[in-house]
């Protein structure tokens, strides 16, 4: 059986709907206010903000370098710390023994060196490869071949982004410790399913940006009338407020398509049906 769309959407909002609230708490712990805190304590964020605001990809990547050059110790704090607020939710909507907030924190500490790794082969494995693809074509010399070389690595990388896409759930709900087989996990349960899942994903993205769009303008004019300082820290606590959202929306999301993945890869003739 293929994997369901409408199967997985159902599941996703039925776990919104069961763990919203303590969801709601572990988001705004590890995500919503360090993003916000981040946003407000450095004022290179601003910076940033203003060079993707204006459009200028060169002034958005020196933004971004020189971001990440005086701070990279704070964004790999930051990282750790969302890992375990990611890898706890994810335990907590999943785990078959019902685990308390504690215990999937727990899961989420002892887990997140996994992750991290994994998290680290993956970024490895896409710069490979888009290097290889990009600069068979750079070197040839032809604007066109290096063209193309681009756009076959962006859709090469888009096929192992989704291939890879269920590390995180393997590792917080089955307990997989061992990063490379949890990639391998991941590879072997969206097999035969990639592009299902790829366009599933997509969806979602495309609503949660129209959305963030709406909400930022409507909560951004509104911060705005109240005056400058007041739409700085607006922009920081919309910042935060969509990035928990986005998360938790992830996690049920994940932990939904693992699970279909799962049922079906345990049992090939089983239906997509609840």
């Amino acid at each position: 059986m293929k994997f369901d769309l409408d199967t997985a959407w159902k599941d996703t909002t039925g776990l919104l709907s069961r763990n919203r609230g303590l969801l709601a708490v572990i988001a705004g712990v590890f995500f919503f206010l360090p993003y916000a805190a981040l946003a407000i304590a450095l004022p290179e964020m601003g910076d940033l903000e203003a060079a993707q605001a204006s459009g200028n990809l060169d002034a958005m990547m020196g933004a971004i370098n020189d971001l990440y050059a005086s701070y990279w110790w704070v964004y790999l704090i930051l990282a750790i710390v969302q890992g375990i607020g990611l890898l706890a939710m994810l335990a907590l909507v999943r785990r078959r023994a019902n685990p308390t907030v504690g215990q999937a924190l727990s899961t989420g500490v002892k887990s997140v060196p996994t992750y991290i790794a994994a998290q680290l082969l993956q970024t490895a494995l896409f710069a490979i490869v888009a290097g290889l693809l990009i600069g068979v074509g750079a070197v040839t010399g032809l604007p066109a071949l290096a063209v193309l070389g681009g756009v076959i690595a962006f859709v090469v990388v888009c096929y192992i982004v989704t291939k890879l896409s269920l590390a995180a759930p393997v590792i917080a709900i089955d307990g997989e410790l061992n990063p490379i087989r949890a990639l391998q996990r991941s590879w072997a349960l969206t097999r035969g399913n990639s592009i299902r899942l790829f366009f599933f994903y997509l969806l979602l993205l495309a609503a949660f940006v129209v959305l963030s769009i709406v909400i930022s303008l409507v909560l951004g004019l509104a911060f705005a009338i109240a005056g400058e300082q007041a739409a700085l820290l607006g922009e920081a606590v919309i910042s935060g407020l969509l990035n928990a959202i986005m998360i938790v929306v992830i996690v049920c999301v994940l932990a939904a398509v693992h699970t279909q993945l799962g049922r079906l890869s345990d049992n090939p003739d089983a239906t997509t049906e609840d």
